[in-house]
């Protein structure tokens, strides 16, 4: 049984993820920001702990950390799901549409594993598995802030691994591509219609196709660095 700590656990890929470890047996405390419904829901349903706490305040991060790591008597694998998603002229940004982007989808993941890293080093094993994006890896017109938050974590994966491979932990990146979630909802039906017809595999993804590779990651103890394209073939 391993203890599974999900960040951004309370919809769409997060809650996924949290529903599958917890279907496999696995122990689950999960953080989020703000829909106290939705996480209570997913708690009930899962038996997992939510924890709230917005994650691009360092302070926070490390605080619902401990109360993880406290609730499930250690950590064995960290998610950083957190995110949010903005489109938006990039001569139209603002200062404070930049720093919400990066502190929360970027900073936000570097917290929570800065706060996961000790305990791991110490036990001399542990996984931290980065939610990017396809947008990471061939950047997105109208989403330029996005796109450089989640293009800093691949660089923070691949850091990350090298750094920590010598204590045990691995670290890892999925980089979904168009995924049928909530974020995605105003997306029109014509716009939806192209990506599939851009997309070798035919179809949007779905929030399964992302758990299922972030639970083959969690089992993987000889791969490390890798960024995980799951996108139907979209960023070829």
């Amino acid at each position: 049984m391993k203890k599974v700590i999900v960040t951004g656990g309370s919809r769409g890929i997060g809650a996924e993820i949290v529903r599958r470890f917890a279907e496999n047996g696995d122990a689950v405390a999960f953080v989020y920001r703000s829909d106290d419904s939705a996480a209570n829901a997913l708690a009930e349903k899962t038996g997992a702990t939510p924890i709230k706490a917005d994650v691009s305040v360092a302070e926070q991060a490390a605080a619902a950390v401990a109360r993880a790591i406290d609730a499930l008597s250690g950590v064995d694998v960290l998610v950083n799901c957190a995110g949010i998603a903005q489109i938006k002229l990039f001569l139209d940004l603002t200062d404070e549409d930049w720093r919400k982007m990066i502190d929360t989808d970027l900073s936000g993941a570097f917290y929570c594993s800065r706060a996961v890293a000790r305990k791991m080093v110490c036990a001399h094993s542990g996984k931290i598995i980065n939610i990017g994006s396809v947008w990471g890896r061939v950047g997105a017109s109208c989403e330029v802030h996005y796109s450089a938050a989640k293009s800093g974590l691949r660089g923070m994966t691949q850091a990350l691994a090298k750094e920590l491979g010598p204590s045990g932990i691995t670290v890892n990146c999925v980089e979904p591509g168009v995924i049928d979630t909530e974020m995605n909802g105003a997306l029109d039906e014509k716009t939806k219609a192209e990506i599939c017809e851009e997309t070798p595999i035919g179809r949007m993804g779905t929030v399964t196709d992302v758990a299922d590779a972030v639970l083959f990651l969690a089992s993987a103890d000889f791969i490390t660095g890798q960024c995980l394209g799951v996108d139907g073939g979209f960023g070829l």
